[in-house]
């Protein structure tokens, strides 16, 4: 009966927190005020996915590193267009439409097919560049592939939420299709064998090969409609005003020919110079920006989400029903959902309600909510090994139930604990990396950063691997340190 009395609690609680979200929809006949709330705020917020040259990739300029491609020029002219100022947020592209929708971006320039099934969610601005479905290959396997029958029985791979994965899927019988959320990792998978092609469009593909000569791209013969092919700029339902905006600003693009004059030929230049400076060195200040911020999601997440465990395990232990039920109930949810989840939710989720959720913030709390369910049950369990005696023996000298607890009870819980306590730790460290899927700059983020900007897949991975050994390895020693001075003392 008490289960069941829990279950329900945590029902109430998980409605009591979605609640609020739900109402968050924009409705059909709600003025537009999209144009304007841009203006007001002062800058134009465009969510992208940064790996796919030369739409949108990172390159070093000047020393620093930055946004560079065709449609970072488009999103720079739009924003100059409606006089102000350009913020660039990079996700994963299965991403951009969550992002979107609950008001994190106000725009997606990032190579975006307008799809039908995307036109029931968003709205779509002119077609600004089209190209052809092409495939990319193992250049050894030219032979083996030359059209979209000859993949039967093979793993074609395509990004996440893509034209290109519909169309492996729609068009390829007797295919299995990989889907992954970066284009760099796709490349990965070709190389390494886990992939026979990968479906991508016609730039981005002659990009990659023209920077890796192991690799070939074809057109396999992808059947597309007039509705599907082409990139557009994609913007939340109901905004005539911005789409409006956004198409007087393609409108001169054409008109100036600024795509094949200036925007491409650009595009090619950092690329190029990014072929000739590719090394890991070069890219150092990349992997240190990763430490920087995994560093700071770690420590913030441990100090928080220990203090919160804590709390948590008390109340659990309480004899006060309502306490108790709320800590189960809060403990049970968390552990039993993936922290991807958590973090998108977060970010995604409430940051929808408050607006100016940084990225980082957004990343720090759904770290240290997690956490703090896992360290509340070591906490708890460090607690009831403590022999009852204890406990009675301080009372029975007068020290009260707090005392007993400062003095008697926490003091050997925590040397009991201290093992599993230090894994959590370490632990964190490494699921730390899941804030990247959100844009948060850590370690795995700056990685998948290096990859896109140096067409290399395998040795960025593993200069990480290196860099999270270290970091973790470092924090066990010093971890053990501290657990024999709690032991002699």
């Amino acid at each position: 009966m008490n289960k069941l009395k829990q279950f329900i609690l945590m029902l109430v609680m998980m409605f009591a927190v979605f609640l609020p979200l739900s109402n968050l929809t924009v409705k059909a006949d709600q003025t537009d005020t999209s144009l304007e709330d841009i203006k007001k705020s002062g800058k134009l917020v465009v969510g992208l996915s940064a790996d796919y040259p030369p739409y949108e990739f990172t390159a070093k300029v000047d020393g620093k590193t930055e946004y560079v491609g065709i449609d970072i020029e488009i999103a720079k002219k739009l924003a100059k267009d409606l006089g102000v100022k350009l913020e660039i947020k990079n996700m994963s592209f299965d991403s951009l439409l969550v992002a979107l929708e609950t008001n994190k971006v106000d725009a997606i320039i990032s190579a975006m097919n307008p799809t039908p099934e995307r036109k029931e969610s968003v709205d779509f601005s002119d077609i600004y560049y089209s190209g052809k479905q092409y495939m990319v290959i193992n250049k050894k396997d030219a032979s083996k592939y030359k059209s979209l029958a000859d993949f039967k029985g093979q793993t074609v791979g395509a990004q996440n939420g893509s034209l290109q994965y519909n169309l492996v899927k729609d068009q390829m019988p007797g295919t299995t299709v990989k889907g992954l959320s970066k284009l760099n990792n796709l490349v990965l998978a070709l190389q390494s064998g886990k992939v026979s092609g990968i479906a991508m469009e016609e730039p981005t593909a002659k990009a990659y090969v023209a920077n890796n000569s192991q690799l070939l791209a074809f057109d396999p013969g992808f059947s597309v409609s007039s509705d599907q092919t082409g990139s557009a700029i994609a913007f939340r339902k109901n905004s005539p005003a911005l789409v409006a905006a956004a198409n007087k600003t393609l409108a001169q693009i054409k008109k100036q020919n600024l795509l094949d004059t200036k925007y491409v030929p650009e595009a090619a230049k950092y690329m190029e110079t990014t072929t000739k400076n590719n090394t890991m060195m070069s890219y150092w200040t990349y992997f240190a920006k990763g430490i920087e911020y995994t560093l700071i999601i770690t420590v913030t997440a441990v100090f928080f989400g220990f203090i919160l465990g804590t709390l948590l395990s008390l109340m659990r232990l309480s004899e006060n029903k309502l306490l108790h039920s709320i800590a189960v109930c809060y403990i049970e949810f968390i552990r039993g959902t993936p922290l991807m989840v958590q973090v998108m939710f977060v970010y995604f989720g409430v940051g929808a309600v408050i607006q100016s959720l940084p990225a980082l913030v957004a990343g720090i709390i759904a770290t240290a909510l997690n956490s703090a369910a896992y360290i509340a049950e070591v906490i708890r369990s460090g607690i009831e090994s403590i022999p009852a005696g204890q406990t009675e023996a301080a009372r029975s000298l007068g020290m009260t139930q707090k005392d007993t607890y400062r003095y008697v009870v926490i003091p050997q819980a925590l040397k009991n604990i201290w093992p599993a306590l230090g894994n959590e730790f370490v632990t964190l460290i490494k699921e730390s990396s899941i804030v990247s899927i959100i844009g948060v700059g850590d370690l795995m983020y700056q990685t998948q950063l290096v990859q896109s900007a140096t067409y290399k897949g395998v040795m960025p991975l593993f200069i990480a691997m290196v860099i999270y050994f270290i970091m973790t390895f470092s924090l066990s020693k010093l971890l053990n340190l501290f657990e024999r001075k709690l032991n002699h003392g």
